[in-house]
């Protein structure tokens, strides 16, 4: 593939440390699409807001991405994010805000991420009523469905495209519906739409089971990764901390060991973009080789850690592997 201006720059200027890993991680990641693998892209963290759907949303239509693994505030922010733009508020100086300053932006209805704003009234409001929809439709219908399905239903059903204030080419998740890729969504109950989901239960009107659980999802995804995984296999390209990736990355040695079946095959490729201190007390910040031990990873797995901010890193190496 001929590469643009962005992955020459990287080339020429990338050539050690972090900036070294990052494109020894992009290139492992091309070669592992080029020879015929599947890749699973995990986010944690609240990459959605950070809007890296500007690229990850064509890497989704352009086939370099498999299955995704988010929390469900990546699940619904990229939404929030589609129908709700104009009203974000941006903070560009959000590290001098007093608890005053704070609970002021609470009153305004905005909920703070970092440097940036959620406007509650036009984003969890005006999405809660299109997802209370069709969890009253499935429920009254005697059906049930992952979190992320019922907000694909909300997608393809079209409700929301009168209200997009973001460029719909910016969404993965409208790109991700579109596909009908695979997600994995686990504790999705820490989410905000899983709390109003949760306000539902508590009053009587929707009926939890109407979602189906983590352990679904888990349950799931060994079916799915048996089905994938012949051949060059799957990789594991994890963006952030957390659930996001603690939770998928555990279904190999969940069938390897718990169900012996000794022919599942480990993670064909792993990168992981962190800014968590090195650390083998912690799941962010334990290095790949500890992975080994835990039978997620093989001796001959390639393994890469970048260590810097997602929303710097996951970009370039996107652009890398779209030719950029």
């Amino acid at each position: 593939m001929n590469k643009g201006p962005v992955s020459q720059f990287i080339q020429h200027h990338y050539r050690h440390f972090n900036a070294a890993a990052l494109v020894d991680a992009a290139k492992g990641y091309e070669t592992h699409l080029l020879e015929g693998g599947k890749m699973m892209v995990t986010l944690a963290g609240a990459m959605s807001t950070a809007e890296l759907g500007i690229s990850l949303a064509e890497m989704i239509r352009q086939g370099k991405v498999d299955i995704i693994s988010c929390t469900g505030a990546n699940l619904e922010e990229d939404l929030m994010n589609l129908v709700a733009h104009k009203h974000y508020k941006r903070i560009p100086h959000y590290r001098d805000l007093t608890p005053q300053h704070e609970w002021e932006l609470l009153e305004q209805g905005l909920n703070r991420v970092t440097d940036t704003c959620i406007p509650e009234e036009e984003a969890f409001r005006k999405l809660q009523r299109h997802m209370f929809a069709q969890w009253k439709s499935a429920q009254d219908g005697g059906e049930r469905f992952f979190p992320h399905e019922y907000m694909y239903r909300v997608l393809n059903s079209g409700v929301l495209e009168s209200d997009y204030e973001a460029d719909p080419h910016h969404s993965w998740m409208l790109a991700a519906a579109k596909a009908n890729i695979p997600i994995v969504c686990p504790g999705w109950e820490d989410s905000t739409m899983g709390n109003i989901f949760a306000s539902y239960v508590v009053k009587g009107e929707l009926a939890a089971s109407i979602v189906k659980s983590g352990i679904e999802y888990m349950v799931w995804l060994s079916d799915w990764y048996r089905r994938n995984s012949p051949g060059k296999g799957v990789g594991f390209f994890q963006i952030g901390g957390g659930i996001a990736g603690d939770f998928p990355i555990c279904v190999v040695p969940m069938m390897y060991q718990d169900l012996e079946w000794t022919d599942v095959p480990f993670w064909a490729y792993f990168c992981q973009i962190s800014d968590s201190t090195t650390s083998y007390g912690s799941y962010s910040g334990a290095v790949p080789n500890e992975k080994i031990t835990w039978g997620k990873l093989g001796i001959d797995t390639p393994k890469f850690v970048i260590e810097s901010d997602a929303t710097i890193v996951a970009p370039l190496i996107f652009a890398w592997v779209l030719g950029w």
